[in-house]
């Protein structure tokens, strides 16, 4: 990791950028940032930005650790871009444009490889595919920068690997010590699962149900690939279809001015493809 270009670019004005409809990981990886960049410059002003909101789930997350976003501002203003959990500029909705267009140190971490264009983007981006999340991505850093993640961050960041991992069952040993030093340092097993298994809201139910009546099934050497679409929650849908049985699932959505298009895939497609499509 480049951590001495990390440190020296921490400076002024920082926003830290989440994907639309940003998922506990995002959320959660987004706090545990924001407080390793006040460790490493407590004069830096560090605010969170969800271009197009969290989901249902992450903003009971934010709730229960009470995580602060900002409303918005101007990405062309500030010092510093640092975008988590983010393998493409599409994934930034209406603030692509503007952190194209800014002239800010421009930071991207993710455990998703990157696409070209933020490798031409980005001044710096630190990818592991192989961490189970972006969160225990941002745990390594605290460890390789020897710094004490708060109780707080330690909770944030094992709810993001809890989520991204589901639940622990594809977690390897890695993640696993991990988990165990989050623990040592006061998050709860218990607590992470309570605030990723709360029931459904009915939107999201029917969206879900929706995508299987519409859903249409095709086979391309040899995997199972589901298409479908719903106005809302599609992230929510195509993990639902990779529950009944799909190794890729594809759900689109939004109008013909903004489309939104959410991927998953098996972690066998992804172990025997080396594609990351989200699991």
């Amino acid at each position: 990791m480049e951590l001495n270009a990390l440190r020296e670019a921490l400076r002024g004005l920082i926003t830290i950028l989440c994907h639309h409809n940003a998922d506990p990981d995002a959320i959660c990886s987004a706090q545990a940032l924001k407080e390793l960049v006040e460790h490493l410059n407590p004069e830096a002003e560090v605010g969170i930005l969800l271009p197009e909101g969290a989901s249902s789930t992450s903003r009971r997350v934010m709730e229960a650790l009470g995580i602060e976003t900002m409303d918005d501002i101007d990405l062309r203003g500030v010092d510093v871009i640092m975008v988590v959990d983010t393998s493409s500029l599409a994934q930034l909705g209406s603030k692509a444009g503007e952190v194209e267009a800014s002239k800010a140190y421009k930071v991207f971490i993710d455990h998703h490889t990157p696409s070209r264009e933020i490798e031409k983007l980005a001044d710096l981006y630190i990818v592991d595919d192989n961490a189970s999340s972006t969160s225990e991505l941002i745990y390594k850093l605290y460890e390789a920068l020897s710094l004490k993640p708060s109780k707080r961050a330690a909770r944030a960041m094992l709810i993001g690997i809890t989520y991204d991992s589901k639940h622990l069952s594809i977690a390897g040993s890695k993640t696993l010590k991990v988990v165990s030093r989050l623990l040592e340092l006061g998050a709860s097993m218990e607590e992470a699962s309570r605030l990723l298994t709360a029931e459904m809201d009915r939107s999201e139910r029917i969206a879900r149900l929706k995508a299987a009546q519409r859903m249409t099934i095709h086979e391309v050497e040899g995997w199972l690939i589901a298409a479908s679409h719903v106005s809302s929650h599609q992230a929510s849908a195509a993990r639902a279809l990779i529950g009944l049985g799909a190794d890729v699932a594809v759900v689109a959505g939004g109008t013909w001015e903004d489309v939104r298009v959410s991927l998953r895939s098996t972690e066998r497609f992804h172990n025997e493809t080396k594609i990351h499509l989200g699991i």
